[in-house]
């Protein structure tokens, strides 16, 4: 039997990303996860501490990651992959016991993420225009995102054969939780995603599943949509930008629209509804606003 605080942790990283990966994690997840625990390791080694899993330590290490000025979501994920990894340990036998069980994750705050505005929005897509490969692909990503509220990472991952473009329809084939849905969009953004694919066929990687593709012979990950979005972004003037901020401006246009909570909770991928406070908190008050007018309770 194994005896705790004595096995290697960097050495026994790779049987967990196997173990990972034939539990069919996805990308993001495994590579968020082996990043955390790289992360605390380098950490440990820093400050001369021990590399073991101690719950003292691990809070030590998250305290400093807030410390540091890292957002506490950020800070909570990478405690995660400290808490996945010491149960994967017990469970292979590799300890005796958890010594992270019960850990508390570290309180987030309940931040207002406000929406693109429509001028911001007319200006991002401004900042795609032009006829180039890049330009034909960036504009479709925008209005993708925008419409259907999906999240970056699964918009990164879609095949060129899940996207319909006549029907105005795509398969999220994997969503979060491993979850799979149909999603509609509108002809605006089907015509954007129509020359952008007819751009694609002189692509050097045209032969490529994947439905987006980066320049010249690149391939197109998570992070290459980050880069692309916020150098457009930057084109465009907007401050404070991530990707993110299109899945919160969709889920507000949809309620903004008349769209029902629970089509937007199918087409954006939520089991349960607080998603939809998080996500839409910036318009709530001004959706309030239209509809009070619109009640016209004050006409006595």
């Amino acid at each position: 039997m194994a005896i705790e605080h004595t096995i290697d942790l960097a050495t026994l990283l790779p049987s967990w990303e196997l173990a990972l990966r034939a539990e069919r994690k996805s990308d993001h997840t495994v590579n968020s996860y082996m990043y955390g625990v790289r992360l605390y390791l380098d950490w440990c080694a820093a400050k001369g501490h021990p590399p073991e899993l101690d719950r003292h330590q691990v809070n030590a290490f998250v305290a400093d990651l807030l410390a540091s000025g890292l957002e506490p979501t950020t800070a909570r994920a990478r405690q995660l992959a400290l808490r996945r990894f010491s149960v994967w340990l017990v469970e292979e036998d590799e300890l005796d016991s958890d010594p992270l069980l019960g850990l508390k994750p570290p309180k987030l705050d309940e931040k207002v993420i406000p929406a693109l505005t429509d001028d911001q929005i007319k200006g991002l897509l401004k900042a795609c225009q032009g006829k180039d490969f890049r330009d034909r692909r960036d504009e479709a990503l925008i209005r993708l995102m925008l419409e259907t509220a999906m999240r970056a990472g699964e918009c990164a991952d879609i095949d060129l054969a899940d996207m319909d473009v006549r029907r105005g329809l795509v398969t999220i084939q994997r969503g979060k939780g491993g979850k799979g849905r149909i999603v509609p969009f509108g002809l605006q953004t089907g015509r954007a995603l129509d020359r952008y694919i007819r751009a694609r066929r002189s692509h050097r990687l045209a032969d490529s599943p994947k439905l987006w593709l980066g320049e010249r012979s690149k391939g197109f990950t998570y992070w290459a949509l980050y880069d692309t979005l916020t150098y457009r972004a930057e084109l465009a003037g907007i401050a404070g930008f991530h990707p993110h901020v299109l899945r919160h401006t969709g889920a507000s246009r949809w309620l903004g629209a008349g769209g029902t909570e629970g089509g937007l909770m199918a087409i954006a991928g939520w089991s349960t509804r607080d998603m939809i406070d998080r996500y839409t908190r910036s318009t709530a008050a001004a959706r309030a606003t239209e509809e009070a007018r619109g009640l016209n309770l004050g006409d006595l």
